[in-house]
């Protein structure tokens, strides 16, 4: 039998950091003292009123399909929450839930990419923006970034990279994986341009929660009537409310592409989970407290990592503004990402993310949502390594 693969899946990068959490998990399971910096996950677990709620609406029998784009009561409290923290107006129709962060983004590569396309994406990039661009039959024009501008892309060279075929520009504030923060007066000088030369935009915002030093979130669709009709807002619940595991997504679009992504999550995944979604509403409508908690934790384990990764010899690192990733610089050491964190596995036992994952091979990523403890002793082995490696 002749298993002829697609050129566009044959074309894909399998998921390095998923490829190191399983890794490391085994090497956990086989009883190994694995220290795990790999997953973007947080530590803490889902909040008690959101699984009571999906809890009840199993004990409810809400059990059944629901619309594919999700039910009201949900896409009206998003609607609610784009008021609210962002200033911007949505109707429920223009409001998509979706089976995840990064099926939203994938919806709407797939809704506004064809052949012939072009997408920028500055790197480093979450890993997965590339995939979706290709699947969908467009090439993905990647913009490098350093740690010299905090990882972020210049207006300069965002104008310098658009073309005729220029579609969408991938725009992920704050950042996976560098914890990198856009400031309004830098957003809105991208958006300018977008605005000037057609381009949309899709503005990931799944780690708007998680800021610090207190820094403020802004969405790059509130500036003006043009940039709200230029961009796509993708989101979802799995960072701020811990629900990784409940895959529930959202997006909100202009109307015509609302609508194509709805058609295309029609004959794809159809609805998110019945019973998720309304954990999902608790989550939206219920108390917030447990932010302050988490971010404090956060902040203070960033703080600590931060100074531990900036001290050791042959690595220099920015420090984040938002989500819970580092992503120091480790070119000093003589080993490219991949051999760094592979010989940092095996004879370290810590589980670092290659940063050629993203586009930046001189750089590795380091999440802090692991506990105090786990992050101590993992630096303490990095620190170890990274002396070994010095000269």
């Amino acid at each position: 039998m002749n298993y002829r693969i697609s050129q566009q899946a044959a074309a894909l990068s399998p998921s390095l950091t998923l490829a190191i959490d399983a890794k490391a998990k085994q090497m956990k399971a086989d009883g190994l003292d694995v220290v795990g910096f790999g997953a973007g996950e947080p530590d803490f677990d889902t909040p008690q009123h959101i699984k009571e709620a999906a809890v009840k609406a199993l004990a409810d029998g809400f059990t059944k399909y629901t619309p594919s784009s999700g039910i009201l009561e949900l896409r009206q409290a998003i609607a609610d929450k784009f008021k609210r923290d962002n200033g911007l107006t949505y109707k429920p129709s223009q409001i998509i839930v979706s089976c995840g962060g990064k099926h939203s983004c994938f919806n709407t590569v797939m809704a506004t990419c064809q052949a012939g396309d072009e997408v920028i994406i500055p790197s480093p990039y979450w890993l997965s923006y590339p995939e979706m661009v290709k699947l969908a039959g467009a090439k993905p024009v990647i913009v490098p970034t350093t740690d010299a501008t905090e990882f972020k892309i210049t207006p300069d060279q965002l104008r310098a990279a658009i073309t005729p075929r220029t579609r969408l520009f991938v725009l992920n504030s704050p950042s996976n994986p560098t914890g990198s923060l856009y400031a309004p007066d830098e957003l809105k000088a991208l958006g300018d341009i977008c605005v000037e030369r057609d381009v949309l935009i899709l503005s990931d915002e799944i780690y708007e929660k998680l800021v610090y030093d207190g820094a403020q979130h802004v969405s790059v669709a509130s500036f003006s009537p043009a940039h709200y009709a230029h961009t796509i807002v993708t989101h979802g619940f799995a960072k701020a409310y811990s629900m990784t595991g409940w895959r529930l997504g959202f997006m909100a679009a202009p109307e015509p592409v609302a609508k194509a992504v709805d058609a295309i999550q029609s004959h794809s995944t159809s609805n998110p989970t019945s019973f998720a979604q309304k954990g999902a509403v608790a989550a939206l409508n219920g108390s917030q407290d447990h932010l302050n908690s988490w971010l404090a934790e956060y902040s203070k384990r960033r703080g600590y990592a931060h100074q531990r990764l900036s001290s050791m010899p042959g690595i220099t690192c920015v420090n984040s503004k938002g989500a819970f990733y580092l992503f120091p610089n480790i070119s000093r050491l003589g080993l490219k990402s991949t051999e760094f964190c592979a010989r940092l596995l095996e004879q370290e036992k810590v589980a670092a993310v290659p940063g050629i994952a993203f586009g930046a091979d001189d750089y590795v990523r380091i999440s802090y949502a692991t506990s105090m403890v786990n992050i101590q002793k993992g630096l303490d082995r990095m620190e170890r390594f990274a002396r070994s490696l010095f000269k």
